[in-house]
């Protein structure tokens, strides 16, 4: 998966909605779901997510903290950094991978179709810097990746949401066993919303013993329902 692999196993893909995935050869998966990444990425975790956070939080901050498992192609980020944007929000933005892709390959799934321009250009101009390091891409939104495995990721922030979007636990089953999901919820605030695509009663279980409140919301296209669970105070 590492980027000299990338050419020959890595190949761009059109979802039912139009929009474009990537399929990742070596894992057996598309990076969103077949049935319309867009679709998936708005509703699971901007709609179901993000704006569920802002809604539900009763004093409005000027900023939001994401932290993503599962940075993949940036789709989940270049909407929420456009929606922080429009609604004039800071935004601070890790995103988990430990197999980064390239700029290049990103730069070809025609994700600018939904964004601004200016963020569209400036996350391509400041992609290999934010695998590195922290990068402002405008005046609301930074984005670092961290480009290791989830069990050696560390942070001293919690966060407001985190967007759990691992590859499927058929594919990569030691991202949704309770030592990963144990691991990844040390870094949600209290109050704070996870959201994930997948519900499974392993994972409802996993999460409530953590002493997280567990709920189901519809699904994107393809999926009868996802999980969210809130942090309760």
């Amino acid at each position: 998966m590492h980027s000299d692999e990338q050419p020959g196993h890595l190949q761009i893909v059109t979802t039912a909605d139009g929009s474009n995935t990537i399929y990742n050869a070596h894992v057996g998966e598309n990076y969103h779901s077949r049935n319309g990444a867009l679709q998936e990425s708005r509703h699971v975790f901007i709609e179901q997510g993000l704006q569920y956070f802002l809604d539900n939080t009763a004093d409005i901050a000027p900023s939001v903290s994401i932290l993503e498992v599962g940075f993949g192609t940036g789709l989940n980020f270049l909407l929420s950094a456009d929606f922080c944007t429009r609604q004039q929000l800071q935004l601070y933005y890790i995103g988990v991978e430990a197999y980064p892709l390239t700029a290049e390959i990103i730069g070809k799934t025609g994700y600018d179709k939904y964004i601004s321009t200016s963020i569209w250009t400036s996350f391509l101009d400041s992609y290999r810097q934010s695998l590195v390091s922290p990068v402002k891409l405008n005046t609301y939104c930074q984005l670092q990746i961290a480009a290791r495995k989830l069990v050696d990721f560390r942070s001293d922030h919690q966060f407001d949401v985190i967007y759990f979007d691992a590859f499927a636990s058929a594919h990569q089953p030691e991202m949704w066993d309770e030592a990963a999901i144990t691991h990844t919820l040390k870094f949600l605030k209290p109050g704070g919303v996870f959201v994930t695509y997948a519900i499974t009663g392993n994972l409802k279980r996993t999460i409530k013993a953590l002493g997280l409140k567990v709920q189901k919301a519809p699904g994107a296209p393809g999926k009868r329902e996802m999980l969210r669970a809130i942090n309760v105070l």
